[in-house]
């Protein structure tokens, strides 16, 4: 199953180290990042989860919730978790959904075969308060994810879902954005009241409205 942007996420109820979920009741109302890892105790993803579990202020300030997949069991993860404590000085404070079946892996398409037939590639997919899909990764199992990155998209995606604006190449929150060319140039002055720069008729910069 190929899943795309804009796609609902499926649900499923699943067994994780904080018991068992509904996925879409976990999620709430807020947004989600689901991740996958291809085993336990497995390095990279070791320094990746630790690095999560850092981030939960962050996380929290966006009203999103975390949580990460591995076909490996319960048992496994529980043990898994004490080495990510104590290797990387935290406490992994999210549910790890144990996939032994590999059931909701392949839901999400989570097994590429040109990689592995059994273990998970390392996807992220970021879910809006509405379900659907809004970003989705994949990385190579030697590159550890880039979670400020993952902070910067959501960043974007919860400003552009609520504004007329779009984000333009390696932006940050609190600087300028580009206004969709949907809004007359006529109309911008009127909805943008914190100024506007024409560049071209196609390029157009506002401050960041929600500032």
């Amino acid at each position: 199953m190929e899943l795309k942007l804009g796609d609902i996420a499926p649900n499923f109820k699943a067994q994780t180290t904080f018991g068992e979920i509904d996925f879409h009741d976990y999620l709430g109302n807020g947004w989600g990042v689901f991740y996958s890892h291809p085993a336990d105790f497995t390095p990279v993803c070791t320094t990746e989860l630790g690095r999560t579990a850092q981030l939960k202020a962050e996380f929290d300030k966006r009203n999103v919730k975390v949580i990460a997949i591995s076909v490996d069991p319960l048992e496994s993860h529980l043990s898994w978790i004490k080495d990510i404590n104590e290797t990387q000085n935290t406490e992994v404070n999210f549910p790890i959904i144990a996939d032994p079946s590999k059931e909701i892996s392949n839901l999400y398409g989570m097994i590429h075969p040109n990689a592995s037939d059994t273990l998970t590639v390392r996807s992220v997919f970021v879910i809006g308060p509405d379900k659907k899909i809004k970003l989705t990764l994949t990385y190579p199992a030697s590159t550890g994810r880039n979670f400020q990155e993952i902070l910067r998209v959501i960043d974007s995606l919860q400003l552009t879902a609520n504004h007329s604006v779009a984000t333009p190449v390696d932006w940050k929150d609190g600087e300028d954005c580009i206004i969709v060319n949907s809004i007359p140039t006529e109309e911008v002055p009127a909805r943008f009241p914190k100024g506007h720069r024409i560049v071209k008729p196609y390029l157009r910069y506002t401050p960041q409205p929600n500032k």
